[in-house]
């Protein structure tokens, strides 16, 4: 019965906060901000009730705090509360209250702006009056606002002022479309205020808000009308600095810097003064290392803005150069600290400043945007001056730039193979440890981003100096990075360029083992794991060193500090394994297995590195033993799932807000800016969360139908992960997993394996994935995992396509028309870009690698068209109708070659798949096929020729009238005089077989007696197996049947068929189990 009394006394509570005494109001308030848990939720729950019963009241009581309490921090709660209820989400108000309360709302705020004194108040004023405006000023709800502001800007008072801009950026930022109509009169107060306001804070709002304005428009005719404000703009920055008011000149820096990345263009025209004042801060001793940073900031955005001004940066060499010794001056920052040689503890900074950090990271991201066709030139000349300095400082930041600018300067530093190696080579023998520990790190970077090729041309010079760098026992920090660097060459490495080394080398890694300190132990794991992953079979004769010392540290480093030992030593164990294979590894392997059974029984902490290197080890163990390892699954699986079925650790903060720990250089976090929210993600749980499915999708792969029992704890963890945006990982790994789960459920249940299970199960596996695939590819952000997407749902079609129903291929269909419209937006996008002023040949590299991406996915929706037209035949051809409008440009001239090949594989599959049923396309595509059949590309050759054929065999009388035009076109690839040549094999082979099929179907159109002879000429057929089966057997009939136009007059052909019979039987022994029915040859 407690129940009216508990009401009854909500409803006193409520009279008493709503009444004309403020006091209870303002208690309330107060609890509202109080550290208090329970005391905040119970206010919580009155003021919700408040809202529910009478929002006006509510309202106007906020609004009365705000106007008259005496304490800043109730009216700074009472601005925040009211935007809330503002804001228009979920408990948006608004619509709830009166006209007139609505209209008391709009005039308090505007008079509380004026009066207002404190200015983190007046800011958060300025928040609610956006807030509100950007909801009801498009409908003109609100007349009064922007004469109001005007009137702000053009008053004396600097605070109202500067209140005024801050919210004109903000509407700028929300509804910039109601705001230009006054562009003229904006312009205008902007141009005034930059140029003559005596406030500094004036100035920065001003900055902010024309900033945000010229953001929000989309005209470059509008834009352009502002470009005389820009001198104005960087007078605020310069007029700052000279003041000494650097934190107002980092403001005005930040601001510039949204400008440079969002709008790069509108600052091409001046943009030399712009770039050259940047420079200049930058290259100011006497100012704040900060202030600096952010003039580089701005400059490295520019050459970033490539999607926004391709090439505008590359125009001013003499910027380029000036910025690259600026960032080089920035490498000289770091101190020898002893931390370094002592080298107890993993920090390989110690003795890095910021400044060494910021300029290493801007070299990376210079080159990457510019790329080495002008990097090179300038780092050439600059790097070489450092490496004749005296000083050690000048020689460690030629090598660590040398190393920084590789990945974007690839193709350029590939062509100068030479001196690079040798410039770094030559610094191995430098008598300062760390000059030594920055060449070997070079060479690590380098085996990366400059392989295979250093690997195959200078192999002889880098794996002995490697070799050589892990004797020195002064400096354990320098061998560990031989080491290490020795991974990094063996990635990209065969194994005949390894074996020969593979003596010295592993001796030393185990004399490493043995006696080094802890971090050059785990070099040397790491090394020997990536030696023997590099090595393979080659590596066997090592095992029975090796294994024991690896065993022994497993068992052994068992304390808190060996952590990452024994966890590397798992990873090395596995690896060693796989290479060698099963056989030899076996007895070890379930000694080794037991240790980790007993290492995932106990509690490792949460930052314990064991558990990711553990998920690995296993799932390695697996590869190595396959079906050995099924007995392990009911250990592995629990926790592997629990680590797929991590959240993510999400903090969510408002952008503006001005709380450090979001900003913090936090290494586990990392953070991304959505909207007005700043989400913080804790990287290790997504990494680990991708190893684990990762992992899974290992295990299905290997086990097949063995991993059928956790297909049900499986699917539901990794299909919700196909839309996992926090992590590209995650989301690739979930992706490739799809066609394996189906393909181990399709193969137990074939065998008999499913626990009584039938294909029943199967259609709700596929209708469980299927969709959910697709629905994923539609909002999938990146092309690379688009074109995986197309793939994985390619593979699950060949799984289980006959259980598809109709509204699922409807779907597919749909989504195929999607993916081919968002990718012939991209293109359009592209060839916008190219028509850039400034676009050059290093864009025109990069747009080729672009479209290079947008050919994957054209390729795999032909894989899938395929697929569906193999699988439903003559009942799939209405979708086809239906996407025929977006496939027959795929024929054009204009398209590229890949995608012509495409056009006409897909014409290919229609006819052979649908015979009668595709006789109605030929009209429209036969002339296109005979064209193509002459094509310059080899591809696309053979894709129109074994049309041909197809359209011979089974166009009936529709081919008929074409026979004369086919037969020319097939003589044209015949006779080539290359036609045997490798690359155009397989197109001529294809146009013999079509050439038989013609003979075979047509013989009353043709002249057999010349035609005969020049096709048994041809043969037999080297090249495409699938057509020399097909020949073969066809040739085969004709003698059987004694067909007397192939056996000639005479039987005078006999003896020539006899001799194709022998040279096919002794090519093709054992060839048959190989052939499958036919395919167009689909990459």
């Amino acid at each position: 019965m407690a129940q009216p009394e508990s009401n009854q006394l909500q409803q006193a509570q409520l009279a008493a906060i709503l009444g004309p005494d403020t006091a209870p109001f303002e208690t309330l308030i107060s609890h509202l901000m109080s550290s208090s848990n329970e005391q905040r939720s119970q206010a919580e729950l009155l003021f919700n009730l408040c809202k529910q019963t009478d929002p006006d009241s509510l309202s106007l009581k906020l609004a009365h705090l705000l106007q008259f309490s005496p304490h800043p921090e109730g009216r700074a709660m009472s601005a925040i509360l009211l935007r809330k209820q503002l804001t228009r989400d979920d408990s948006y108000l608004w619509p709830r209250l009166t006209p007139a309360t609505q209209a008391s709302l709009k005039s308090i705020l505007l008079s509380c702006i004026q009066r207002e004194e404190a200015k983190s108040i007046s800011k958060k004023l300025c928040d609610t009056v956006s807030e509100l405006a950007s909801g009801i000023l498009p409908d003109n709800g609100w007349p009064e606002l922007l004469p109001f502001m005007f009137q702000c800007v053009s008053s004396d008072s600097p605070k109202l002022q500067e209140s005024a801009f801050l919210i004109f950026a903000q509407l700028s930022q929300y509804i910039g479309d109601s705001l230009v109509p006054h562009i003229k009169e904006l312009h205008a107060v902007f141009l005034h205020c930059l140029n003559s306001s005596s406030s500094s804070d004036v100035k920065i709002a001003a900055l902010n808000a024309v900033i945000n304005f010229i953001q929000c428009l989309s005209n470059s005719g509008d834009r352009d009308r502002f470009q005389d404000l820009l001198p104005a703009m960087m007078r605020t920055l310069t007029e700052a600095l000279n003041n000494g008011n650097e934190a107002t000149a980092q403001e005005a820096l930040e601001l510039l810097i949204e400008l440079a990345g969002t709008e790069p263009r509108f600052l091409r025209r001046q943009i030399t003064d712009v770039v050259g004042s940047m420079l200049q801060i930058a290259e100011a001793d006497t100012l704040e290392e900060g202030t600096r940073h952010l003039a580089i900031e701005f400059v490295i955005t520019l050459a970033e803005a490539r999607e926004r001004a391709p090439g505008m940066m590359r125009k001013l060499p003499q910027f380029i150069s000036r910025l690259f010794a600026i960032l080089m001056r920035m490498l000289l920052d770091i101190e020898d600290d002893p931390a370094w040689h002592s080298a107890e503890t993993e920090d390989e900074d110690a003795g890095e400043t910021s400044n060494y950090s910021v300029g290493q990271e801007c070299l990376d991201r210079l080159s990457i945007s510019l790329g080495g066709n002008t990097i090179v030139p300038v780092a050439s000349e600059q790097l070489s001056a450092y490496l004749a300095a005296p000083e050690w400082q000048n020689h460690h930041a030629a090598l660590i730039a040398l190393a920084q600018i590789a990945e974007g300067c690839q193709k350029v530093m590939i062509k100068n193979l030479e001196q690079v190696v040798a410039m770094v080579l030559n610094s191995f023998q430098d008598p300062h440890p760390r000059v030594r520990w920055a060449a070997i790190n070079a060479i690590g970077q380098l085996s990366t981003d400059l392989g295979p090729d250093l690997q195959v041309k200078y192999h002889p010079q880098v794996l002995p100096a490697l070799a050589a760098a892990m004797d020195d026992f002064q400096n354990p920090r320098v061998q560990a990075h031989a080491a290490s660097a020795v991974l990094n060459f063996s990635e990209n490495c065969t194994p005949d360029i390894l074996t020969p080394y593979l003596d010295g080398i592993v001796s030393k890694l185990l004399v490493l083992l043995q006696n080094g300190k802890q971090m050059v132990q785990e070099g040397a794991l790491t090394a020997l794991a990536s030696v023997a992953d590099s090595s393979q079979e080659h590596f066997q004769k090592y095992y029975d060193a090796v294994m024991p010392y690896l065993k022994t540290i497993l068992l052994n480093a068992t304390d808190k500090s060996n952590r990452m030992l024994r966890a590397k030593s798992m990873e090395c164990i596995s690896l060693v394994g796989m290479a060698v294979g099963k056989d030899k590894f076996r007895d070890d392997a379930k000694q080794v297995m037991d240790v980790l059974m007993s290492l995932q029984g106990s509690q490792l902490e949460t930052d314990d590195p064991t558990t990711s290197y553990m998920l690995q080890a296993w799932a390695r163990l697996c590869k190595c033993l396959g079906q050995d390892f099924l007995p392990y699954m009911s250990v592995v699986m629990p926790p592997l799932l629990q680590s797929a079925q991590l959240k993510p650790d999400v903090t969510i903060t408002s952008a503006d807000s001005d709380d450090d720990a979001a900003d913090s250089d936090d290494e586990s976090m990392e953070t991304i800016t959505l909207g007005d929210k700043r989400i913080g993600i804790k990287t290790s749980v997504l990494e680990e969360k991708a190893t684990a499915c990762n992992m899974l999708c290992c295990y299905a792969d290997e086990l097949k139908e063995g991993f059928f029992p956790w297909i049900d704890q499986v699917a539901p963890t990794l299909v919700p992960l196909l839309k996992f945006y926090f992590h590209e990982e995650v989301r690739k790994a979930a992706v490739s997993a799809m066609p394996e789960l189906l393909r181990s459920a399709k193969l137990a249940i074939e065998k008999g394996l499913a626990q009584g299970r039938n294909e029943t199960y199967i259609k709700q596996l596929s209708d469980y994935i299927v969709p959910a695939l697709v629905e994923a590819l539609h909002k999938e952000p990146d092309t690379e995992i688009c074109a995986s997407m197309l793939d994985a749902l390619n593979e699950c079609l060949q799984i289980s396509g006959p259980l598809l129903d109709e509204s699922q291929v409807r779907s597919i269909v749909d989504e195929i028309k999607q993916v081919i419209t968002a990718s012939s937006s991209r293109k359009r996008e592209r060839a916008e870009r190219a028509k850039a002023e400034d676009f050059d040949a290093e864009e025109i590299e990069l747009i080729k690698e672009e479209n290079e991406q947008e050919e994957e996915v054209f390729d795999q929706v032909g894989e899938i068209l395929g697929t569906l037209i193999k699988t439903f035949k003559a009942s799939f051809l209405p979708f086809f109708d239906e996407l025929s409008s977006y496939l027959t440009p795929m024929w054009g001239k204009d398209k590229t070659t890949e995608e012509r090949r495409i056009a006409i594989c897909i014409f290919d599959d229609v006819a052979e798949q649908c015979r009668e049923a595709a006789l109605k396309y030929y009209d429209t595509f036969l002339p296109f096929v005979l064209e193509a059949c002459n094509d310059e590309n080899s591809d696309v050759r053979q894709a129109a020729v074994y049309g041909l054929g197809v359209c011979a065999e089974f166009g009936a009388s529709a081919f008929k009238p074409l026979v004369g035009e086919a037969l020319s076109r097939l003589n044209v690839v015949l006779q080539h005089p290359n036609a045997l040549q490798a690359e155009n094999l397989m197109a001529y082979d294809n146009a013999v077989s079509a050439l038989g099929k013609i003979l075979a179907f047509h013989r009353e159109s043709i002249d057999a007696a010349q035609v005969v002879p020049a096709w048994l000429n041809c043969l037999p057929i080297k090249g495409d197996l699938i057509e020399a089966k097909v020949v073969h057997d066809q040739l085969c009939s004709m003698v059987e049947r004694s067909d007397q136009e192939v056996l000639g007059p005479n039987n005078q052909y006999l003896p020539k068929i006899v001799a194709i019979f022998a040279e096919q039987a002794s090519k093709q022994a054992g060839v048959t189990s190989l052939l499958g029915s036919h395919r167009c040859d689909w990459k």
